[in-house]
């Protein structure tokens, strides 16, 4: 059993689904193994909402994954993410699922590559 800010997790997996889990995290942080200003990571995760991609950022900073940059104190403003050393851990993990989604997607006659 693990417990943080009060919250339990069972067991190693869900408390590593604490950090990654849901539709866009990882998504996000596989993006984000080279660091991105913000517009970059816009155009990369195109299917993410605006807000949903700034809530998402948000909730990996307060983790500690990644850290936000920024340049400017006045609009517009310039701003890079990039992963933390506590984020560049999950390196092999993200390049783990990246992999096995592309077999699955070779493999599975279901899948269409667009």
């Amino acid at each position: 059993m693990y417990s943080i800010d009060n919250k339990q997790y069972p067991c190693s997996t869900s408390l590593t689904m604490k950090y990654i889990g849901g539709k866009w995290k990882a998504v996000i942080l596989i993006h984000l193994i080279k660091k991105k200003r913000y517009s970059e990571l816009r155009k990369e995760c195109m299917l993410i909402t605006e807000r949903t991609l700034s809530l998402q950022l948000k909730e990996l900073e307060a983790d500690g994954l990644i850290t936000r940059t920024v340049y400017t104190s006045k609009p517009p403003l310039k701003v890079d993410y990039e992963l933390t050393e506590f984020g560049k851990t999950l390196i092999p993990l993200l390049k783990a699922i990246d992999q096995w989604g592309k077999e699955t997607a070779n493999k599975n006659e279901k899948i269409a590559i667009l």
